[in-house]
């Protein structure tokens, strides 16, 4: 059985309140515009009890592990604003802690973004689509995964993904699903680019084997 979509299980401080940096969200909302139209990233009716789904996040500099992501329950728009992302100031993984601002709360999966922010500072952009097609396919790709014991935005789930990390594997494919969160797959990248066309990679050779 897999987890609820959409709900927040990390110890969250958040002030609601705009966040007043200079940054640009152009190639962020791009990429997540495109895997909006794919149906990797929305909110259907039909799919998750209608909760929104899928999230893509940017790291905000070069010099810390803080990072600007789409807020959680944004899934409806096909297009955002700075308005309906948060901005994590602060994450503390084993603590199961994040501190955050913005008019949105940051996303349900943020403890996993965060977790690889910090593992790597070449990581800038994490992506986290749901996709049916890759997720049913990862044994054929031979995908690297999280356990389906595993729960999703837990502290369990972001040592998995360290740990995932360290093996030579994911190093190779930056990519990986998770079989305890119903058709949750994970990307990463130096840019957003890079994250995104992982995706667009691994759907094509998925929908080989439909």
């Amino acid at each position: 059985m897999s987890d609820v979509e959409g709900i927040i299980k990390y110890c969250l401080n958040h002030t609601q309140q705009a966040i007043n940096l200079n940054f640009s969200i152009h190639s962020l909302n791009a990429w997540r515009t495109v895997l909006f139209k794919l149906g990797l990233i929305g909110q259907d009716s039909d799919r998750y009890d209608g909760l929104g789904f899928g999230n893509i996040s940017q790291r905000l500099d070069n010099i810390s592990h803080q990072f600007v992501i789409t807020g959680s329950q944004t899934g409806m728009f096909d297009s955002i604003t700075r308005q309906q992302m948060a901005l994590v100031l602060e994450a503390d993984i084993q603590q199961n802690y994040l501190r955050s601002i913005g008019f949105y709360q940051p996303s349900s999966e943020s403890l996993t973004h965060a977790s690889l922010y910090q593992l790597d500072m070449n990581i800038n952009a994490v992506i986290h689509v749901h996709s049916p097609t890759i997720w049913r396919h990862t044994k054929i790709l031979q995908l690297p995964h999280i356990s389906a014991e595993i729960p999703y935005g837990t502290v369990q789930m972001a040592n998995e993904v360290a740990r995932l990390y360290h093996s030579e594997f994911l190093s190779e494919t930056s990519l990986f699903t998770m079989l305890g969160h119903e058709d949750g797959v994970v990307a990463f990248g130096e840019t957003l680019e890079v994250a995104a066309l992982k995706v667009m990679r691994y759907l094509a050779l998925s929908l080989q084997f439909e």
